[in-house]
């Protein structure tokens, strides 16, 4: 059987773009990769990539000159999980804090791990996980 090797891209859809770009960008840290009217990238940890769509904007076929990206789109409030450094973990509520971004839950995990909960404003959950939370991480 073949292997998958990675989760290369994770996508959200927002309802203002512009709104959701500001907050990867500046309250996260998240350097913009590509962007365009219906959506945009950020580079996270350059292991992988977070897409942000429009609400809806993705809905037909999209033909590009290397070929043809298929409809997609979501509804409702999804969950990412950020991988951080345990030492970090402390400077991530800091600034969380700092930026009036509520955290919404704080959880030990028990191999070791810690997470801390907060939505971005779209109301998606988004979660910054210390190792230990899994087993392979």
């Amino acid at each position: 059987m073949p292997r998958l090797n990675a989760v290369l891209e994770t996508a959200l859809y927002v309802d203002d773009l512009s709104r959701a770009k500001a907050f990867y960008e500046a309250d996260l840290g998240l350097k913009l990769l590509f962007g365009i009217q219906r959506m945009c990238a950020f580079d996270v940890g350059g292991k992988s990539v977070l897409l942000l769509f429009l609400r809806g904007g993705s809905n037909e076929p999209m033909p590009t000159p290397g070929g043809t990206i298929p409809p997609h789109d979501g509804q409702g409030p999804l969950h990412i999980g950020f991988a951080v450094a345990a030492d970090e973990l402390a400077a991530w509520e800091v600034r969380l804090q700092e930026r009036s971004i509520p955290i919404e839950s704080k959880m030990t995990w028990s191999r070791g791990g810690t997470s801390l909960y907060f939505r971005d404003p779209d109301g998606h959950l988004l979660e910054l996980a210390t190792p230990g939370l899994w087993a392979i991480y």
